[in-house]
């Protein structure tokens, strides 16, 4: 009954969000006629928003509210899963039309950003100002290569997201069901849209490596393969329905749910599978690296910047991942020694590979494992903490449809209203999911690392919605690494081979340097990348090779794990160096995670401005 009332108030809300602000967010979108125009008409628009909105402050306040608006009519799905059901009726507009709009929008914003005088604003303005403007160049320089011709990765991408989306929308009341069987309807024209994008990118050469592809296409053809509407997972929601609906009207909304599944969502999703086998795969590009896209170096050397927010040539990072992998080594060479074990390490990591005490039997021998530990790590965070999230989560299995491509594990931020966080346990093939792997595992994906971060970012208060929702990777995954670190020093492994699970992952991130910048500038072959893994870490067979294609199929995302979390090491260093007795670890992660997601260089800027204030 309370979301029945929230739903009504959801409608008057979106008349008020249209009226004061979205249409003029979508006329920016819709109305600006080139850069000619554009840059004519800046000078007048400078003006109009500072007297419009009669202080700096405000005039910045404006703007964060109409990219925020447009964000959500933008793409109704991140809205979905914010919390916002002002569009849970609607899909995004994938077409070539709409990406150039968004892009003209955010250039807008851009350059009225510029009118506003920094040295008029305050100092939580101005780090406000200067962290929209890091999202705004990045949107922009990313959307250059026109990455909407490449919308998937090696486990997931646009064609996953409609079925993420369904655990965020509320099923309360009729009208929850009739924007879900609404938004079922256009879910083919987004598909369709997917497709002419995909072919541009085909004839482009702008393609996935077809050397990823037998994993990758595992997904689609899941979501295609059910033969009736309720074996789909799109028929989840009216297995289910509330008894608070009268039961003529669920019976009319089952029907109605089965008809359009039947007719509309899987022959989209069959025809995407077809396309996908017959034509995509057959024309994929057989190169790997991103550097032989067109204009791939520049291409690449962007997602450097845009994972690491640092401007980092490929060999130097090539170079420090090696030093990093001599430096591991060398620590994995005495936990062997500490295990008793006899053999060199590419016969222990054989042994940990096969011996079954470090496997589940079950599924959920595996996830209770993953519980037991979470919730000791839980107890020990006040020690290590001074603020510590008020959302909650929970361990859940990687869903099915997924699972055979997918990460060993994953978080998934709490959805206002519905569930708090999610660590999620992939559960698929056990024998590759070894135990000793776990805490490692817990501490990066759920407390301290990744449900930590994201929640207190969250929970920020007086700040624009932008910065509790911004996302750098490099501070986050950075943030994460260096929460496996962290639990040594809270007892969390508590034998040799947990310890070894620990560092085999630490290795694993410093091999990405090497690997990922190997295959993408250095000419690696997948198989060199394989043996790389194999020969320096634990990690099983199966995870190498989902790892290796995931690697291929995203360029740069892995470097942004390690070179965040010496970033974040090197600066508690100097912090210890510097304060000496006075230094309080709780103080210093509090610090860190303080403002959200920062770009490396500012928070490095702000983190030595810190321990300047506590000399």
């Amino acid at each position: 009954m309370r979301l029945s009332r929230s739903f009504g108030m959801t409608v008057a809300r979106r008349r008020r969000l249209l009226a004061a602000g979205l249409l003029g967010a979508a006329a920016l979108l819709l109305g600006l006629a080139g850069e000619a125009v554009a840059a004519k008409a800046a000078s007048a628009r400078c003006r109009d928003l500072l007297a419009e909105a009669g202080t700096p402050a405000a005039a910045l306040r404006t703007l964060f509210a109409r990219e925020w608006q447009a964000r959500l009519a933008h793409d109704p799905f991140s809205a979905t899963m914010l919390g916002e059901h002002v569009f849970d009726d609607a899909v995004p507009d994938a077409s070539p039309r709409a990406q150039r709009r968004w892009l003209r929008f955010n250039r807008e914003l851009l350059a009225l950003l510029a009118c506003i005088p920094r040295d008029a604003l305050d100092d939580e303005a101005r780090l406000n100002a200067e962290l929209f403007a890091w999202m705004l160049r990045d949107r922009l320089a990313n959307g250059r290569f026109r990455p909407w011709r490449l919308p998937f990765l090696s486990d997931s991408g646009f064609h996953t997201e409609p079925l993420f989306v369904i655990d965020a929308t509320p099923f309360a009341g009729e009208a929850d069901y009739e924007r879900y069987i609404a938004r079922l309807k256009k879910l083919p024209r987004y598909i369709r849209q997917h497709i002419h994008n995909m072919r541009t990118g085909l004839r482009e050469g702008f393609s996935m490596p077809r050397a990823v592809l037998p994993g990758a296409l595992v997904s689609f053809d899941r979501l295609a393969a059910p033969e009736r509407p309720d074996e789909s997972p799109f028929f989840q929601p009216f297995r289910e329905m509330p008894t608070t609906i009268p039961a003529r009207q669920r019976r009319k909304l089952i029907a109605r749910g089965r008809k359009v599944i039947a007719d509309a969502v899987l022959p989209a999703y069959r025809l995407l599978a077809r396309f996908m086998h017959e034509e995509y795969l057959p024309r994929a590009r057989r190169t790997l690296a991103a550097t032989a896209l067109p204009d791939g170096r520049a291409y690449y050397r962007q997602q450097i910047r845009h994972y690491t927010t640092l401007d980092l040539a490929p060999e130097e990072i090539h170079r420090i991942g090696l030093a990093e992998v001599r430096r591991i080594r060398a620590r994995m060479e005495e936990v062997k020694r500490q295990a008793g074990f006899s053999g060199d390490l590419a016969a222990f990591f054989a042994f940990l590979r096969r011996d079954p005490r470090f496997y589940a039997r079950t599924p959920r021998q595996l996830l209770e494992h993953a519980a037991w530990i979470a919730k000791r790590i839980d107890g020990l965070l006040p020690a290590w903490f001074g603020r510590l999230p008020r959302m909650p989560y929970g361990v859940a299995p990687v869903p099915a449809e997924i699972a055979p491509n997918y990460t060993t594990g994953r978080y998934w931020p709490a959805i206002p209203g519905v569930r708090g966080g999610l660590f999620l346990v992939n559960t698929y093939a056990l024998d590759t999911r070894p135990l000793y792997e776990l805490p490692a595992l817990t501490l990066h994906e759920a407390v301290p690392g990744h449900h930590l971060q994201i929640s207190l970012a969250r929970e920020l208060k007086s700040v624009p919605a932008f910065r509790r929702e911004l996302y750098i990777s490099a501070f986050g995954e950075g943030w994460a690494l260096y929460a496996e670190g962290l639990g040594e020093e809270m007892g969390i492994y508590k034998t040799p081979y947990e310890l070894m699970g620990r560092l085999s992952y630490d290795m694993w991130r410093a091999a990405r340097l090497v690997v990922d910048t190997g295959i993408h500038a250095l000419g690696w072959s997948r198989e060199q990348a394989i043996a790389f893994l194999r020969a320096n870490t634990a990690l099983s067979e199966h995870n190498i090779e989902t790892e290796v294609d995931r690697y291929i199929s995203w360029p740069a995302q892995a470097l942004s794990y390690k070179l965040g979390e010496l970033t974040i090491r090197r600066l508690r260093h100097e912090a210890e160096e510097a304060l000496g007795n006075r230094f309080d670890i709780r103080a210093f992660h509090d610090a860190v995670l303080a403002e959200g997601a920062l770009p490396l260089p500012l928070l490095e800027a702000r983190i030595r401005a810190w321990i300047a204030e506590r000399r």
